[in-house]
């Protein structure tokens, strides 16, 4: 049988990071010098791979809507000449890269699978060498044609994932949605919770770095410091709410917020504060002002999958009205309505 060929994609993040006297910290050139002498990776089951670093290599707080560019157009490039792709990432926006990557890389047909670490390579006891491992493997697999999240035995849907822990090995969760995959004595696929191919051809959709701010309500806030914040050139909104998708409603200063993204063409999105569970504007009192004023409801999306598909929305040229409704309907698994 012949084997597959992956890309791996090492963007910087802890993962491949070195002591410096700084703390950690990226090396170009640590990486490939660490792969290369890895017994593991002659083992006949690794699929063949080839590494392309990027430059600059970053932590991955620094990694924003240019590095997703980056990352997307570095697969695009090799589409067809891999079976599957690995992106190398820090822990801390790992979801947000995913996320952002399922909605740019449309009618994607292989698996790109984003993994870590919270150990280092360079430290003796690590988790790198097995996220990497089983997420090579695991890329190889050509029934998986989505944008995926492998850390600590678990396979998730990237649109579905969130950092749930800084200093645990398993650091994230998929709370609204099963792992696709979990990896123990073997790795076992739950076909049922895959996305289906479709036969539409593979393409990308860059991102434009578009104005977005993200709220979260806290008990005694101050909505009058929104209003300034409001402005033409602001496009979108994520709110974090409470529960199901409440809002304090003590005083009307938040009305007038909302009346003014309307006349701003803002778009106004809710998710809920809650790691489990669903926005459904309309369901409380505390939310009927939210549902007159045409904000729309995020249902079970995590912030992560809410903010970057805002951005792909924005990005694609959609009318307000546009994104409003797609905002609600499920692009590429990342909601439950």
């Amino acid at each position: 049988m012949q084997k597959k060929n992956v890309c791996i994609i090492y963007t910087g993040g802890t993962i491949g990071m070195t002591k410096t006297k700084n703390g950690y910290a990226p090396q170009d050139g640590y990486l490939p010098l660490l792969l290369s002498q890895m017994s593991e990776l002659q083992s006949l089951r690794i699929p063949n791979y080839t590494l392309i670093e990027l430059n600059p290599l970053l932590d991955s707080s620094n990694i924003a809507v240019n590095e997703w560019n980056q990352i997307a157009s570095t697969i695009n490039q090799n589409y067809e000449n891999f079976d599957g792709f690995v992106v190398l990432h820090g822990t801390d926006t790992m979801a947000y890269t995913a996320s952002a990557l399922s909605f740019m890389l449309e009618n994607l047909k292989k698996p790109v699978i984003l993994t870590g670490s919270q150990i280092p390579f360079c430290e003796v006891r690590n988790d790198a060498k097995d996220n990497l491992i089983t997420a090579l493997l695991i890329a190889a697999e050509e029934t998986i044609p989505e944008v995926c999240l492998y850390f600590s035995g678990k396979l998730l849907r990237g649109n579905r994932s969130t950092k749930m822990s800084a200093d645990e090995l398993i650091a994230f969760d998929s709370p609204n949605y099963p792992p696709l995959a979990q990896a123990g004595v073997r790795i076992r696929i739950n076909k049922n919770n895959v996305l289906k191919k479709t036969s539409e051809p593979f393409s990308m959709q860059l991102l434009t770095p578009s104005p977005i701010a993200v709220f979260k309500i806290f008990p005694g806030i101050q909505f009058g410091i929104f209003e300034n914040l409001v402005t033409k050139e602001l496009k979108g909104i994520v709110l974090e709410a409470f529960g199901s998708g409440n809002i304090p409603n003590y005083d009307h200063a938040f009305l007038r917020t909302l009346e003014k993204a309307a006349e701003n063409n803002t778009v106004i999105v809710v998710c809920t504060q809650c790691l489990r569970g669903s926005a459904q504007i309309g369901d409380y009192e505390t939310s009927a002002a939210l549902q007159k004023n045409g904000v729309v409801s995020a249902y079970d999306m995590t912030v992560e999958a809410a903010v970057t598909k805002l951005y792909y929305l924005i990005s694609k040229g959609y009318s307000k009205i546009e994104i409003e409704r797609m905002m609600e309907e499920n692009l590429r698994g990342e909601l439950t309505i």
